[in-house]
């Protein structure tokens, strides 16, 4: 069979070379590399696979043509996401600058108790993200505050970072706002409200059970700073920094625009640059300092707030713990991880081109014989999509594209595709290091993929929880007729 471009249509084992190719550099790269594998042994892994890609492209009749159209088309993809993570970087450092993660960190040190820091910091991230419908702008905002507030206490900032994500993903999921919780069932045939109501039976218990371990985690753990050494800190940032309510404007301001559902980049891009000007106007001496290069005055005051867009924050507070706290931020900090994304998208637009990723899910879906096998197929197919496409959008649209018919077949509601492509396709997306989700939050917060993965609990206990469900028949829809 051939298709438009007059190439046949690919065999399983010409859609599965790719992906084991891709599989075998990637486990030696974490072998050999490690944590630091994200910062270009993945990118050569993902670059030779697209090139094994190409390859069998070739062989079944598709010129280097398509191939480079369908290169062109995945960046594209994930241009968003690369102005997003450009925007992010320019907010970080110049809220550092302006004073408004110094402000959020210096009272949430007084106020976030070690023992029950990790719950709180998830509830937080949760109410946050269900109000604005975004887990990317909750984590780089209140999460990037409360990475400080545990670095400042001495509480992990693995736990900490899996505590944030898990709670930004819930309430991104639950949330109306959300453009994920509307994609998977305009994907599925499902309307909105009925497909929130059906993921609250999955997505409840995950959360309830993700607070109790988190509860557990802080009730076990040992903080790494004394009363002496927090005080420290408090009056290390109260001396460089002028610390005070007003300071949290640029934070309203852009929960606000993200609420009035404006688009993700403007509302993160006008953050930084309110930044920028709170930083001019209350921390003067700061942006001097950081500006110093150039002279001084009002010229080195705004070559400061201008460098802290690109470099970050990087004056010397005379606190190494200070500084080793607020060194961040900046556009060029996010470098690394669009060199990762922009060749993971790559690939994985690639392998949807060619048709070896839609060949990949029909293969899949003949072992689908049950109902519950149908689920868990959906579920383990948005994972590897997330894998291999490094895209939860498209790990949301593709199994949405190819099961819809099946499960219409079947007489199952599209409830049920719906919620099992959210379990799956938006909630492991950010546990995949190469994923732009992964590759956003490690770079966020600051902590590799990796290393969060383990605590980022109710992202791996929802599609666990939802394959259980599926096994016993809990909660499975049927069809509802259609009126004569």
């Amino acid at each position: 069979m051939t298709n438009s471009e007059g190439a046949r249509s690919p065999g399983l084992l010409d859609a599965l070379v790719p992906i084991v190719v891709l599989v075998v550099l990637l486990a030696a790269a974490v072998y050999l590399f490690g944590n630091d594998s994200s910062y270009g042994p993945n990118q050569i892994a993902l670059l030779i696979a697209l090139g094994t890609a190409a390859l069998v492209g070739r062989r079944i009749g598709h010129p280097w043509a398509t191939v480079q159209s369908a290169m062109a088309q995945g960046l594209a993809l994930g241009a968003s996401a690369i102005y997003i993570l450009l925007a992010v970087g320019a907010l970080i450092g110049a809220w550092i600058l302006s004073g408004t993660v110094p402000t959020l960190i210096h009272y949430g040190l007084a106020i976030l108790d070690p023992s029950f820091f990790y719950p709180a910091a998830c509830a937080l991230c949760a109410l946050v993200s269900l109000s604005i419908g975004s887990s990317w702008t909750t984590a780089g905002t209140i999460g990037v505050a409360l990475m400080g507030v545990a670095s400042g206490i001495g509480m992990s900032p693995e736990i900490t970072a899996g505590a944030v994500i898990s709670g930004s993903y819930f309430g991104d999921k639950l949330s109306p706002l959300s453009d994920t919780t509307n994609l998977a069932p305009a994907s599925a045939g499902a309307e909105l409200f009925a497909h929130i109501r059906h993921m609250l039976w999955t997505t409840v218990p995950s959360f309830a059970i993700a607070i109790v371990l988190f509860a557990l985690l802080g009730l076990r753990a040992t903080p790494g700073s004394d009363p002496e050494t927090l005080a420290g800190l408090r009056a290390a940032i109260t001396e460089r920094f002028a610390i005070g309510p007003h300071l949290l404007i640029p934070l309203a301001l852009v929960l606000w625009m993200a609420w009035r559902r404006w688009p993700a980049f403007p509302t993160i891009a006008i953050g930084a640059l309110v930044g920028v000007a709170f930083a001019v106007v209350f921390q003067p001496q700061l942006a001097a300092e950081a500006g110093r290069d150039v002279g001084g005055g009002a010229l080195a005051m705004g070559a400061g707030a201008w460098k802290a867009l690109f470099g970050g924050f990087d004056v010397a507070t005379g606190s190494e713990a200070l500084d080793e706290l607020l060194h961040r931020g900046g556009m060029g900090s996010m470098l690394n991880t669009i060199w990762l994304i922009a060749c993971a998208l790559a690939f994985g637009a690639v392998m949807e081109r060619l048709g070896l990723l839609e060949r990949l899910v029909r293969g899949v879906l003949a072992m689908a014989r049950s109902t519950a096998s149908l689920i868990v197929v959906v579920l383990l197919t948005a994972i590897g999509i997330n894998v291999i496409a490094a895209d939860q959008y498209i790990a949301i649209v593709l199994p949405g594209r190819v099961y819809r018919i099946e499960f219409e077949s079947r007489g199952l509601a599209p409830e049920n595709l719906s919620r099992a492509l959210e379990d799956a396709g938006t909630l492991t997306s950010p546990l995949v290091p190469w994923n732009t989700c992964g590759a956003y939050m490690a770079a966020t917060l600051g902590v590799s993929t990796f290393a969060y993965l383990p605590f980022a609990f109710f992202n791996w206990l929802s599609p666990i929880i939802a394959a259980a469900m599926a096994a016993v028949g809990f909660r499975i829809l049927a069809a509802t007729p259609a009126r004569p």
